[in-house]
């Protein structure tokens, strides 16, 4: 398996769950790829977008884990059409927020465009029902859009270290399913 982590806004360091999931994928012999996106705390779409398709260029993954802004990033290279070549087996979009976004920092990403498909076989989406950036109503839409699963976790905030998310077996294990 080669599994490549790609973090939202501010990066997902220890304790976050995708640093974890990192270490626990590495223990058991698969191949990860979790790099550092440069400036994580003031990111730029145009930057992410270079950096993130070399990446996908020369990694070549075969799962994708995103979360948060690494997922409208992703969004933004379907809708693009710059994903065929490195279209990935499975896909899991952890916490994406809203397309219609408002926040300085990260206006350079919005608003998103809603692709037609996200070029991987599998696709799956996991939200909260309390997350404060994305409204289930817009996540069961994109669920419609896209027919992938929604998996809806419950009180779990934007599902990052701040939300009690560290050590995560559900997802390792959704990973890690042949």
């Amino acid at each position: 398996m080669k599994l490549l982590l790609l973090h939202g806004w501010g990066g997902s360091d220890w304790p976050h769950w995708q640093a974890w999931l990192a270490a626990e994928v590495a223990k058991d012999y698969g191949t990860v790829s979790f790099p550092l996106i440069q400036h994580p705390h003031y990111p730029h779409l145009n930057r992410w977008r270079k950096e993130v398709l070399e990446h996908l260029h020369d990694f070549r993954p075969d799962t994708v884990v995103t979360h948060s802004l690494a997922g409208t990033l992703w969004f933004h290279l379907a809708a693009e059409k710059l994903l065929e070549p490195y279209a990935p087996d499975r896909l899991i979009l952890v916490a994406p927020p809203s397309l219609d976004t408002r926040l300085e920092t990260i206006s350079s990403f919005y608003p998103a465009p809603l692709p037609e498909h996200l070029y991987a076989r599998e696709v799956t989406m996991v939200v909260s029902d309390d997350d404060p950036y994305l409204d289930l109503s817009e996540a069961r839409a994109w669920q419609k859009h896209f027919g992938c699963e929604l998996k809806i976790l419950e009180n779990a905030g934007h599902i990052n270290a701040e939300s009690g998310y560290g050590a995560w077996p559900w997802i390792k294990e959704k990973v890690m399913q042949r």
